[in-house]
């Protein structure tokens, strides 16, 4: 397993963007998916955004055409670079790292608020 550090959260007004971060300790070439996911209070968790080694993305209706998922294997990174924030996007934003079997890694993730 790798360990995963999000880094990028923060505050930021309706309509703003943020570009979260995900960084690996080691190699993520071999997980089939990233994926980033939230939870906000008093909600389950919600699967955001996913992206495979081949670079197909799948994205949550509710930020599709918003948020933008990305992940550069040499760099041991992954990205969340999202647009056009609303108040209920507000969360704690995790990234996982899901293997072709065995157990996914996670991040113990950042806080976004988005509000005015």
């Amino acid at each position: 397993q790798v360990d995963l550090v999000e880094s990028g959260g923060g505050f930021v007004q309706p309509g703003g963007s943020l570009r979260l971060s995900c960084a690996a300790d080691g190699s993520i070439s071999g997980y089939d998916l990233i994926r980033w996911y939230r939870q906000a209070p008093g909600k389950q968790l919600e699967r955001v955004a996913e992206i495979t080694n081949s670079g197909r993305t799948n994205y949550a209706d509710s930020v599709e055409a918003r948020f933008i998922i990305l992940r550069d294997n040499a760099q041991r990174m992954s990205w969340l670079q999202m647009n056009n924030l609303k108040p209920e996007d507000t969360a704690v934003y995790f990234c996982s790292a899901v293997p072709p079997d065995g157990i996914p890694s996670w991040g113990p993730g950042t806080q976004v608020n988005v509000s005015a």
